[in-house]
């Protein structure tokens, strides 16, 4: 499709040199520019289809970047990027050195804040709404937040903040994109919004208000029935009641709705709640009919979709996890499965079909996850948390409180451990091993292969406390699990490579302690130097002896992790160490210390010396005399 007009778009400013009838054409060459694009490098898909119209209006009727417009989560601002000045560097979207599929305010002065786990947006607008109070500056702020991400508490603690603050300058836009508006709703929707956001109705409103305010009764009485007859076509009681004007719910994808609403609202002052209702995939067939397909997809044909690879690719772990849940509930019915809204991405949908009724998805809602698998653990029952890695962060207080200090019996499979690729420092599982270690009663358990995650999911499962295991994104080696549910012993690692030198006896040589995936490189470096390989399983209770004989029998160590080197695995052998009073040189490899970009995961792993090659040329570069 050509895109003679969007060519013309380099920024806001030329967006708003168009007529308005001009801005339906310009939506369908935005949507399919997005669609192009996201086709060619992988990306967020439906969610950006779905967002083009709002972006459009939003930067046509508010100055940005002076206004400031907050996008939650921000995996829907493929549009916004395009608008201002990102057109050309959509072609190297979450690559190594290309632009961000988030907001970051590093990258553009149109990006406010950053933003890439839900929930935040409406704190952050509220934050710089004050700030320009304070400043008496004359500025509008916008939060665009989806409608999953709504289920989270710090947004209703963003709203209960921001509906006492009745000068300041605050606009949320609920992005509905569950539920759709027939077009007789969507007409009466149009007139209610538009009457309800003018001046008319506002002035009606302050001036009933202080006539009434005098005869108490009446007021009140008033009130009542204004609520309720906008409760009849609107949920508008709710949102009144925290404070904000509330407006809505309007068709998003109607420009010629959107754009008279967004101007009113644009004069009014304090606290307001616009509802706009849009449809994830809008425009392209396919996304519209599986949005949850085409939600993340890589690249494709949009001629022909998303096509299923000619040979089956190797199980995920993410597969292996829902393959292992799915047999223990099997065989123990007091398993109970809970996800916060990430069914798909944790692997849960056949657990979902075939125990619903132990199968908990309890929203964008971290923190309550983790305290509901504490309440359900103090009856009796073992709930098993599937959550990300870097969304477990979000429950942190939770994890220690409600559940480490009580030692309850909870399993917590933490998903995208370690680098994500393209999503970036965002959604990078970088820090569960160093904040989880620290807790009293934790388990710590780094599965090395596929085989070995579905052990100590099973261990750890067993083991009647808290308990985490951790696995990354994607596939391992391809190392098939077996089908029944043993364990192995808690806390014991196993020496996967005996050194030449070490088995000639005395001390020589290098011992490489390996804990996660990263053994399976460290088993290549080990072969070329001829060092010792030991997968240590566990982080916490972590093989004191072992750690203790490998000193004893090899000149130097080297522990090698996908996590944060500093207070991670690494740190944790050195304390083993100074607590039994050995001295021997130990070089830790890892993640260091500074945020990992976006890029291709092998690649990012090379270049932090974390392949088999790099783990080689630092140990040959440190102990150039230990080994072969």
């Amino acid at each position: 499709m050509p895109t003679d007009m969007l060519d013309r778009i380099e920024s806001p400013a030329d967006l708003k040199k168009l007529d308005r009838c001009q801005l339906s054409a310009l939506a369908d060459e935005l949507r399919a520019f997005v669609l192009e694009s996201v086709s060619r490098t992988g990306g967020h898909l439906s969610s950006n289809l779905g967002t083009v119209e709002l972006t459009l209006a939003l930067h046509y009727v508010f100055d940005t970047p002076d206004d400031r417009i907050v996008w939650d989560v921000g995996h829907q601002t493929y549009p916004h990027k395009i608008l201002t000045g990102r057109r050309a560097g959509m072609a190297t979207l979450r690559q190594q050195g290309g632009i961000s599929g988030f907001p970051r305010r590093s990258e553009s002065d149109y990006d406010a804040f950053g933003t890439a786990h839900s929930s935040t947006s409406i704190s952050a607008a509220l934050g710089m709404a004050a700030a320009a109070r304070y400043a008496g500056i004359d500025r509008r702020h916008i939060a665009v937040i989806g409608d999953g991400a709504m289920s989270a508490g710090m947004a209703f603690e963003a709203l209960n903040n921001g509906g006492v603050m009745p000068d300041v300058d605050l606009l949320v836009i609920l992005n509905d994109n569950d539920m759709s508006i027939s077009p007789p709703v969507g007409a009466l929707n149009r007139y209610l919004a538009r009457l309800m956001s003018g001046k008319f109705y506002a002035a009606a409103r302050n001036v009933g208000k202080a006539v009434l305010s005098h005869v108490p009764p009446v007021f009140e009485l008033a009130r009542r029935i204004e609520e309720h007859a906008k409760g009849m076509v609107t949920p508008a009681t709710m949102f009144e009641e925290l404070g904000f004007n509330y407006v809505g719910p309007i068709d998003g994808h109607d420009l010629d709705s959107l754009i008279p609403t967004l101007q009113n609202m644009r004069k009014l002052s304090g606290p307001r709640f616009l509802h706009v209702v849009t449809r994830k995939g809008q425009g392209y067939k396919l996304a519209e009919a599986d949005p949850v397909l085409y939600h993340g997809p890589g690249k494709f044909d949009p001629a022909v979709g998303i096509s299923k690879p000619s040979t089956p690719p190797r199980k995920t772990f993410t597969q292996v996890f829902g393959d292992w849940l799915c047999d223990m509930a099997a065989e123990d019915t007091r398993l109970i499965g809970i996800t916060p809204a990430m069914r798909e991405g944790s692997g849960l949908v056949e657990f979902e079909r075939r125990f619903p009724e132990r199968y908990f998805d309890v929203g964008i809602a971290e923190q309550h996850a983790v305290t509901f698998a504490g309440g359900l653990a103090c009856e009796g029952l073992k709930p098993v948390v599937a959550i990300y890695s870097t969304f477990l962060q979000r429950g942190y207080d939770q994890l220690i409180h409600d559940v480490a200090l009580q030692d309850l019996d909870v399993t917590f499979a933490l998903d995208r451990a370690g680098l994500v690729g393209a999503d970036g420092a965002t959604h990078a599982g970088n820090y569960d091993i160093a904040f989880v270690r620290c807790i009293p009663n934790m388990v710590v358990a780094t599965p090395s292969d596929e085989a070995e995650c579905r052990l100590l999911l099973s261990t750890c499962y067993r083991h009647p406390g808290p308990a985490t295991v951790r696995y990354p994104r994607g596939a391992g080696r391809g190392a098939a699990p077996a089908a029944n549910l043993d364990t192995v012993p808690l806390g014991k690692g196993v020496v996967r490579r005996e050194s030449g030198r070490a088995q000639s006896g005395g001390q020589a040589g290098v011992a490489i302690l390996a804990f996660g995936t990263l053994a399976v490189p460290a088993l290549q470096a080990g072969l070329a130097l001829d060092a010792t390989v030991a997968d240590m399983r566990f982080v916490k209770p972590i093989d004191r002896e072992l750690i203790l004989d490998l000193a004893a029998r090899h000149a130097a160590l080297v522990t090698v992790e996908e996590g944060s080197i500093m207070g991670g695995a690494g740190s944790a052998v050195c304390e083993v160490l100074n607590e039994a009073g050995v001295t021997v040189p130990v070089m830790q490899l890892g993640l260091p210390d500074r945020f990992i970009d976006h890029g291709d995961q092998a690649a990012l792993l090379a270049g932090l010396g974390l392949d088999a090659a790099g783990i080689e040329a630092s140990v040959r570069g440190r102990f150039p005399d230990q080994v072969s």
